[in-house]
């Protein structure tokens, strides 16, 4: 189940109802939220960098109460939710706006409304294997992600067989890239990645040596929108520091969203022109369509 934080009761006046009167003078608004975050990161480690600022949050929730009038208490509600969700790492938000005071001719003690939305990230995962049964492995491994909750399967690209760069004498790599929607931060996702790798036999031991399995993240959000992420942590680079030089990833990500996007220097960059630009300076030699294949999820 997903960690919470509440934040009840916080108050605020604002121009918002139907009527032409609470167009102009300003009534007060009772809101509560609840966000869902996952917090192991911030109990282990003790950070305000892992959580959510309660401070930063009471003040998006005050600035949308006071910010443009609406008609709808519904609506006021969806726009501090979707507010809230602009703040990593809260997954998902439930907001109840409260109006006390609110024009009824007749006795009450409260009315109120209440919504859930969840964060709605889109994200980019490279998988590859070249030990065992490297085709069993990465079907079984979509199947897998998908199985993650608060992840969403959206398409996955055509099997790649690539010869392996670095490292020791090995098998050729078996690889595809994944493409889909979730609502859990780049960290938390990661660590489910990491499940599943370990899952599969995953032992990081011989860097750039045989896997059974390899999952990487390589972009979190949409650079088109701006609201990827862009972090440089000991955990976790996003976007993946090496993914604009990497044909195995950028071949198959073309394919299967022709018209994606990698931030690039801070620069979003078509994904097709990466493939081109490694096309003209001869960088895409070892990788070859292995097969089309329908992995389920």
């Amino acid at each position: 189940m997903t960690d919470r934080i509440r934040l009840t009761g916080l108050e605020a006046d604002g121009t918002h109802g139907v009527l032409p009167e609470e167009h102009l003078r300003a009534q007060r608004f009772v809101v509560d939220v609840t966000l869902e975050v996952d917090l192991s990161a911030a109990g282990a480690s003790d950070d305000l960098a892992d959580t959510v600022s309660y401070a930063e949050v009471a003040q998006d929730v005050v600035e949308v109460v006071e910010g443009p009038h609406v008609d709808l208490v519904e609506t006021l509600a969806d726009r501090i939710a979707r507010t809230l969700l602009r703040r990593p790492p809260i997954e998902a938000v439930e907001v109840v706006v409260h109006k006390p005071d609110a024009p009824i001719p007749l006795r009450f003690a409260d009315v109120a409304v209440e919504i859930r939305r969840e964060a709605r990230h889109r994200v980019v995962i490279a998988l590859g294997a070249n030990d065992g049964d490297p085709g069993h492995t990465l079907a079984a491994a979509v199947r897998a992600v998908a199985g993650i909750e608060g992840m969403r399967v959206d398409g996955v690209s055509d099997l790649y067989e690539t010869d392996p760069v670095g490292g020791p004498e090995q098998p050729v790599y078996l690889n595809a890239v994944l493409v889909g929607h979730t609502r859990l931060s780049p960290h938390t996702l990661l660590g489910r990645l990491h499940e599943v790798e370990a899952d599969h036999g995953r032992v990081r031991q011989v860097r750039w040596g045989p896997r059974t399995l390899d999952l990487d993240l390589v972009q979190h959000g949409d650079p088109g929108a701006g609201d990827d992420v862009v972090c440089d942590t000991a955990d976790l680079v996003l976007p993946h520091p090496r993914a604009h030089q990497r044909a195995f990833v950028l071949v198959p990500w073309a394919q299967v969203d022709p018209r994606a996007l990698l931030r690039v220097a801070d620069e979003p960059v078509p994904v097709a022109e990466l493939v081109s630009a490694l096309d003209a300076d001869g960088l895409l030699e070892g990788v070859r369509t292995r097969n089309t294949w329908q992995p389920s999820w």
